[in-house]
């Protein structure tokens, strides 16, 4: 896509090919970052069974804070890789910037289980009846 302002890039808007970077960047995210890999296959589990019961919000709710536990995780990544590009060395505000990434990812994965701690609950309650 065109940069405006950098007078970069290539001209018009491509939805695809928009999703096919989106795809590229989730594939390199799951196949490379196990903590991504095993949150979306935990994330799955839990949604089979709620789809079977039929719970349409609780299956939102997962997938809700799926999305937003995985943004905050390639964020952190993000941020993580840019910061270990920029400088090499041990920096101290770099270590900071890296800590608050992370405190972001941390409070974002602390909902998520949460979420899915109470839904595994419920899936146990709803096999158990």
């Amino acid at each position: 896509m065109k940069n405006k302002f950098l007078d970069t890039g290539e001209h018009g808007y491509h939805p695809l090919r928009k999703f096919k970077i989106i795809l590229s960047g989730l594939r390199f995210a799951v196949l490379y970052d196990f903590s991504v890999m095993y949150k979306i296959v935990v994330s799955v589990a839990i949604l089979i069974p709620v789809f079977i019961f039929n719970e349409w919000v609780d299956a939102s709710l997962i997938i809700l804070s799926t999305g937003v536990m995985l943004t905050a995780e390639l964020f952190n990544t993000a941020i993580e890789a840019v910061c270990d590009f920029m400088e090499t060395r041990y920096n101290e505000k770099i270590g900071i910037i890296k800590d608050i990434a992370a405190a972001a990812a941390g409070i974002a994965i602390f909902v998520w289980i949460i979420i899915i701690s109470l839904e595994v609950m419920k899936v146990i309650q709803g096999l158990l009846q």
